[in-house]
């Protein structure tokens, strides 16, 4: 273990704070909240100022740890800013387990809605519903977190999260035990409008229902085995063939013993790809085997076939956001033990992210996340992160989607 010391936070390492300005103002409402059995009314840590730390902390490397946090906040200049007080560790501890990090959600569906939509092909603009990616990811978690234990050999947790493709940005995540189920989890928190767009670890039937039932749509992947009966076989159009679908038909899905769980008809889009086979080695790892097709079932019978393969194909950017998640935010370093602070330290990094795409009108990425770290600790002006940004919006605008 080292024992070297920290090096103490300088109030000249830290700039930038003009960008914290926009999410204050929407988090002063938090401010009394949890204040309830503060019946000597001496809390001196608000909510609203334990979430400006937490963005503080996903911006500047120098906070590396919630101690990091603490010694920030000592700062005069901290103080002014963000108007947070001078802050004990045992007062960020208890904050986990005083504030609700549901009273989040709302203000991450206000940054949300201020976002314009990034560039995309123009097929996708008139889907009928807002095209929102679901999955989960694994966080390692520690012995002491018993809530989360797994397996024997194991000990995690996982974050739910929602994505909405258009906007480019996380809207939604919750934290559970490593073996909680995603279907299970999506099913709770279903919402009408959206698109759900999933891979075959939600191909549930049930679930196809439940999203019916709210008023949404869904597009998923099944096994490459689905058992289903045809009741209507499509022509396939130029534009199918030349995305590489081979079949589009209007089916009742599974055997006619589970045809209750989803009693409607819906459409299976079949897509030619590369196969996929499990690597070789003594883990056995690298994922399932993958045919020449890939199954895709939706119940948007209006939507072209080749609309629905392009809907697809982007669910690979929940992934790329769940990667900038844990190796960009850094939210593979866990600040609390608690369920309800990782949710917590979770919805910072999805604000932060939403800020991100609010500063620069596009999806969040490394070097510009690089970028306003920079300026946080001094190392670029003002006005080189001002270009930067200007930069982005030129090379967005030159793009054309098609």
């Amino acid at each position: 273990m080292s024992t070297k010391k920290a090096k103490p936070i300088d109030e000249k390492d830290l700039k930038g704070f003009k960008y914290f300005k926009v999410i204050c103002r929407l988090l002063e409402r938090l401010h009394e909240a949890g204040c309830q059995r503060d019946r000597a009314h001496n809390r001196t840590l608000h909510m609203d100022q334990y979430m400006a730390l937490l963005l503080l902390y996903m911006f500047n490397p120098m906070c590396e740890s919630l101690r990091g946090i603490q010694r920030a906040s000592l700062l005069a200049k901290v103080q002014k800013i963000l108007k947070v007080p001078r802050t004990s560790m045992g007062s960020l501890s208890e904050a986990v387990q005083v504030f609700d990090s549901n009273l989040l959600r709302e203000i991450i569906g206000e940054l949300a809605n201020q976002l314009r939509p990034i560039p995309h092909s123009a097929k996708l603009d008139d889907v009928g519903g807002i095209l929102t990616l679901v999955d989960g990811t694994l966080l390692a978690a520690l012995p002491k977190m018993t809530w989360a234990l797994w397996k024997d050999e194991h000990n995690a947790l996982k974050a739910h999260g929602q994505f909405e493709l258009l906007k480019g940005v996380p809207v939604a995540a919750t934290i559970t035990a490593g073996n909680a189920g995603e279907r299970a989890q999506l099913a709770q928190v279903l919402q009408g409008g959206r698109i759900y767009v999933k891979d075959r670890g939600y191909a549930e039937y049930a679930l196809f229902q439940k999203i019916i039932d709210a008023g949404s749509s869904f597009v998923c992947r099944i096994a490459d085995n689905a058992k289903f009966e045809v009741v209507e076989e499509r022509e396939l159009s130029a534009e199918a063939l030349a995305a590489g679908v081979v079949r589009d038909a209007v089916v009742h899905l599974g055997c006619k013993s589970r045809r209750g769980d989803l009693e409607q008809a819906v459409r299976i889009v079949e897509i030619a790809c590369t196969p996929h086979h499990k690597r070789s080695g003594k883990t056995g790892r690298g994922g399932p085997e993958q045919g020449d097709t890939i199954l895709i079932a939706t119940d948007r019978l209006d939507l072209p076939a080749d609309v629905v393969g392009l809907i697809f194909r982007h669910r690979w950017q929940i992934e790329i956001f769940f990667r900038f998640f844990k190796h960009v935010l850094g939210c593979r370093h866990l600040l609390s033990h608690d369920a309800n602070g990782i949710e917590m330290q979770t919805y910072a990094a999805i604000i932060a992210c939403l800020l991100i795409a609010l500063w620069t009108g596009g999806k969040p990425t490394r070097a510009t996340y690089e970028m306003i770290c920079y300026r946080f600790l001094g190392w670029v002006s003002e006005e080189e992160l001002d270009n930067h940004i200007a930069g982005l919006s030129q090379q967005e605008g030159s793009k054309n989607p098609g």
